[in-house]
């Protein structure tokens, strides 16, 4: 067996990422913090699965300051767990403290969609402006946060008080706040990150100053969920990918990033696409199938804990009274209830994660968004207070780190819990590695193709001599696959980890 080291004959610089191999950002609301006797808590939490945890929500008050809107679990969550016998609290016990022992940044969002009234007045006033952004100096110095996520739901929306001046007071609001942020950053010597939700609606889009407002963020958060629910006249999908048969072909996830880019001219590389790790049900008029009628309403009886918008455990634990179904226009899943249950439910499960992770790569965006984290942690079995697992976050990350572009195509059909690209694998040693990496192979020359997380083509060598070891010190950190052609014309694909 030839034992050799390689080394980069060509050279493209970029920038590579450590796990997760994209950007995923995971909100975690604070109420969820009580659910299943507090079972996803800040030291159960997995945050190697995400690169930003976004902790939500911050209410916006009228005047321009900011509110907690649970002061015990913000107190909890964010500060740690109380020391009843020496006061103050227990150190690394916060959500803080553990995503920045992980290497996970974590900030806080404001507003959402039952707190966005307030942002109208105070986005129009230039003190109030001044106030919210010097609150969100106050957080991030109170709570050791690493920038701000602003979630107005929605500039100009007419129900939270909206108006036409919204589209230019949004970008004078970011603006102030991103000035605010950034100084203090300097004092302290870090930088500042400043995202913001925004809809994945095409109406909402228009009400949004883009050419102003891009340059202001570091990350923009499409929430490409909630297209459709039981307020539509007809059962259908929550977060589809591509357009369903019925409905407005504009409501999927796939058409919000082509009109983000391609009409309000938005770099990809600044985009984060959501993915739902909840599901929405629908009481339909009769019998319950794709595109039936419904009645207005959510099923609050059998998924009465989310009240009728079920998480993904929830989900999976009342698979028995439906029946499982894959609509392949739209690439998602759904569930039609059994023995009379004239329920409806619009999910995601690993299957459709795993295609919308592709289509992320595919085009070129920046990662993904969760809404919410908590849904995944699937105990082993109901009650027990033991997590088994995290799939969903699983096949993100896992695809994020193996799928190659065009090697499936991002309307493939990939099998759920299965890996979307299958891996021909030798012996790697060491790997992760620092400096080198050997193969066992029985091949005197090779040629290779070095490739980064995003798919691009990092570096190329032909007819290696794997007598000759050839050094890896110096190059960046993170992951990367590697297609090794052998002579009798064989590949093999590996995953390499440079630490």
């Amino acid at each position: 067996m030839k034992h050799f080291c390689l080394t980069l004959c060509i050279l493209i610089s970029t920038k590579l990422f450590a796990q997760p191999c994209k950007e995923i950002v995971g909100y975690y609301p604070n109420w969820q913090w009580y659910d299943r006797s507090k079972l996803v808590n800040p030291m159960s939490i997995d945050y190697s699965k995400y690169s930003i945890i976004n902790y939500c929500f911050f209410a916006p008050q009228p005047d321009g300051s900011i509110n907690s809107t649970d002061s015990w679990s913000d107190e909890n969550l964010l500060l740690g767990q109380p020391d009843w016998n020496n006061g103050g609290y227990i150190p690394n016990t916060s959500i803080v403290s553990q995503a920045h022992l992980n290497n996970v940044k974590i900030l806080p969002s404001i507003g959402g969609w039952t707190l966005s009234s307030n942002f109208p007045s105070i986005a129009a006033s230039p003190a109030k402006r001044q106030l919210f952004a010097q609150s969100c100096v106050n957080l991030i110095q109170t709570y050791g946060f690493d920038g701000i996520d602003l979630d107005w739901e929605y500039p100009g929306f007419v129900d939270h008080n909206g108006t036409p001046q919204d589209y230019y007071n949004f970008t004078l609001l970011l603006r102030d706040v991103r000035d605010a942020i950034d100084n203090y950053g300097q004092s302290v010597n870090k930088t500042m990150l400043l995202t913001a939700a925004v809809s994945g609606s095409y109406t909402k889009m228009d009400d949004v100053d883009w050419s102003n407002v891009t340059p202001l963020l570091d990350i923009i958060n499409v929430m490409s969920y909630d297209y459709f629910g039981a307020f539509d006249p007809i059962s259908n999908h929550n977060s589809p990918l591509f357009a369903p048969q019925q409905g407005n072909a504009q409501f999927n996830l796939a058409k919000s990033i082509d009109l983000l880019v391609n009409q309000y001219n938005v770099p990809p590389s600044k985009i984060t696409a959501g993915v739902a790790f909840y599901g929405r049900s629908m009481k339909t008029a009769g019998t319950p199938q794709l595109f039936a009628s419904n009645t207005g309403q959510a099923d609050v009886v059998t998924f009465q804990v989310d009240e009728g918008t079920p998480l993904y455990y929830s989900t999976l634990l009342g698979m028995g009274q439906f029946n499982e179904h894959w609509d392949d226009q739209a690439k998602v899943p759904y569930l039609t209830g059994k023995n009379g249950l004239n329920t409806f439910v619009s999910y995601d499960n690993e299957q459709s994660i795993g295609l919308k992770a592709e289509f992320i790569i595919e085009n070129n965006l920046r990662g993904a968004i969760i809404w919410e984290i908590t849904g995944d942690y699937v105990e082993t079995f109901a009650g027990s207070g033991v997590i088994s697992g995290t799939p969903l976050a699983d096949t993100l990350n896992n695809v994020f780190c193996n799928y190659i572009p065009g090697s499936s195509g991002s309307d493939s059909t990939s099998t759920a819990g299965q890996d979307v690209m299958a891996l021909n694998t030798c012996d790697i040693y060491p790997n992760p590695t620092s400096d080198c990496i050997y193969l066992d192979l029985e091949s005197n020359k090779v040629s290779y193709e070095l490739i980064d997380e995003l798919g691009r083509l990092i570096a190329r060598c032909n007819d290696v001599d794997s007598t000759k070891p050839i050094s890896l010190v110096g190059y960046d950190v993170g992951v990367y696959l590697i297609r090794i052609k052998l002579e009798n014309g064989s590949e093999i694909i590996s995953r390499i980890i440079k630490k």
